[in-house]
């Protein structure tokens, strides 16, 4: 297996870019201020998916952008690798739509909810290979816990 590429300012900066065209995209298809492309029968429980999967879908933008801003305050110089790694971690499982809620959504609310999707795990493999660079590195705490063992000799 290869080694996964470095991120590099001109990435970060071009998703980043791409993040907030997509989220404000989600903003505006989301406004519940204006009428509603809903395509189920039931409108209380389209409204309902139409509620959940607006939650989903924004909270899966603000952790992309979040990890984002990390990755930009790194290359600025005000996280240390060291920060980066250890405070700017992608959160895990996060879930994806559900296919019955989106059935009763409109044909281009679910192609965006699908592109944030996509957007996401996108995210998520950078972080991943970002991330598999450090697999078996020796951190400080172990660094702590060699010395306390060697000296309690176990």
């Amino acid at each position: 297996m290869s080694e996964p590429t470095d991120l590099s300012p001109t990435i970060i900066e071009s998703l980043y870019r791409e993040a907030l065209d997509l989220a404000d995209e989600v903003r505006a298809a989301f406004d519940m201020s204006r009428p509603l492309d809903l395509a189920g029968a039931d409108e209380d429980l389209a409204r309902i998916a139409l509620s959940c999967e607006a939650l989903r879908t924004t909270t899966r933008m603000m952790h992309a952008i979040a990890w984002l801003l990390n990755q930009r305050a790194f290359f600025a110089g005000e996280l240390s690798e060291y920060q980066l790694r250890h405070h700017g971690r992608l959160p895990a499982g996060q879930p994806l739509s559900d296919e019955d809620q989106l059935a009763m959504l409109g044909p281009s609310l679910v192609e965006m909810i699908h592109r944030t999707e996509r957007f996401h795990a996108r995210i998520e493999r950078l972080d991943a290979a970002w991330r598999q660079r450090f697999a078996g590195q020796a951190t400080p705490l172990d660094g702590l816990r060699n010395r306390i063992g060697s000296a309690l000799g176990t």
